[in-house]
């Protein structure tokens, strides 16, 4: 019983304290950002980002389009880091912050993967990700959002990378950065799998 409690709370009772990770960004990088500049400002931001991202893929403008990419995606890595070591933890920022991810990905994963590498693989990524979000709404209904989960996280960085990766080759038409961007898609989907475990089962537990 107490090793199922232990792996159910994995990267979510500690998902609001600061990880190394989060310590090394503020102290070399958030720094950057004034105080007045909340993490909910990035995570708006990568709302606001998606369609012009969605806009230079699509017409093949891909080294704007990478650029544009990179920054969206490190606000994700930012906003994260920020709200946990300045105590900026909202719930508004817990919801949103997946959500905009989701967006992000989504938007761009429809150009870049379906155009170069199946329709197939992104209608597995798409179906996860609707899952996960009715299991979330389902079963934390009224009991609280703990945010993004360690599987989650991890998820999102190999999506991120095997798109970064797809646009890379779409700029140089190396095959060994495509097949690893597959190979980062494929990773991503099996986090993703995890991830949508861990929210039923969690959820279920609260």
């Amino acid at each position: 019983m107490l090793l199922k409690k232990a792996f159910l709370n994995i990267g979510v009772k500690k998902a609001e304290t600061p990880n190394p990770i989060d310590r090394f960004l503020e102290r070399y990088v958030l720094i950057i950002f004034p105080s007045y500049i909340k993490p909910n400002h990035l995570t708006f931001f990568r709302y606001l980002s998606v369609p012009f991202i969605f806009y230079l893929l699509f017409f093949q403008y891909y080294l704007a389009g990478l650029i544009a990419f990179t920054i969206s995606v490190l606000t994700d890595l930012f906003d994260g880091a920020m709200a946990r070591t300045r105590r900026q933890i909202t719930f508004w920022g817990k919801v949103n912050d997946p959500l905009a991810d989701k967006l992000l990905i989504g938007i761009v994963g429809a150009v870049m993967i379906i155009r170069y590498v199946s329709l197939e693989i992104m209608f597995i990524i798409i179906f996860l990700e609707v899952l996960t979000i009715t299991i979330v709404a389902f079963l934390y209904d009224r009991k609280g959002n703990p945010g993004s989960i360690l599987p989650g996280k991890i998820k999102m960085v190999f999506q991120s990378l095997g798109v970064l990766l797809l646009t890379l080759f779409a700029l140089n038409n190396s095959l060994i950065i495509l097949d690893l961007a597959v190979i980062s898609l494929y990773i991503s989907i099996l986090f993703s799998t995890i991830n949508v475990l861990f929210c039923f089962f969690v959820g279920k537990s609260l």
